[in-house]
């Protein structure tokens, strides 16, 4: 099969795919590394799809270590990084290298960070790999008011990335972090 001709449906269900809390977009974990001294796992990784006819995008949110996204199959995907220098540019990442498209790219850790299908696009299954692995006290999801005060060049953009309503730390969502380098996400 052509991945043309796949819906996200069938990626979802082939992969298994659930909700990934705050964030957005369908994951599930691929690979967690082993645990090194202070017990996080050296790395983790995720297969993640990003969906337009669900409205399944990643929110803005900021880590604070890099996080490499990889594109793997479907429409381009738009990636807003709002620099801590006050900068804000787009990465888009698809399969049109010669177009200018990414098919891997880093997202320096403290860099704001959200993504969704490019406009016209209907799907797009990506993958990020952490290192250390991810814990949930990492996620710090964005305020829309603060990030467009501070970013008032990308507003509209900031605003279409940002989930209100949602918390913006897992543990005001789901409580305190379990063991490190147990949690569901990449």
């Amino acid at each position: 099969m052509r991945p043309e001709d796949l819906t996200a449906r069938e990626l979802a269900s082939h992969y298994g795919l659930e909700p990934l809390p705050l964030e957005g977009g369908l994951f599930r974990r691929t690979w967690v590394g082993p645990r090194v001294p202070g017990g996080r796992a050296a790395g983790s990784a995720i297969v993640v799809l990003l969906s337009a006819e669900d409205d399944q995008f990643s929110a803005l949110h900021r880590l604070p270590a890099d996080e490499v996204w990889h594109f793997y199959l479907g429409d381009p995907v738009e990636l807003l990084l709002l620099e801590p220098n006050g900068s804000a540019l787009t990465m888009v990442l698809g399969h049109d290298v010669l177009g200018g498209q990414q098919v891997q790219f880093t997202v320096p850790g403290g860099t704001w960070m959200g993504g969704k299908v490019a406009e016209g696009g209907c799907w797009a299954l990506l993958g990020c790999t952490m290192a250390p692995g991810f814990v949930p006290a990492d996620y710090e999801g964005a305020d829309a008011d603060q990030l467009c005060a501070r970013y008032p060049q990308a507003a509209e953009r900031i605003t279409g990335l940002c989930r209100p309503g949602v918390p913006t730390r897992y543990e005001d969502a789901v409580g305190p972090d379990p063991e490190p380098g147990t949690s569901e996400r990449g």
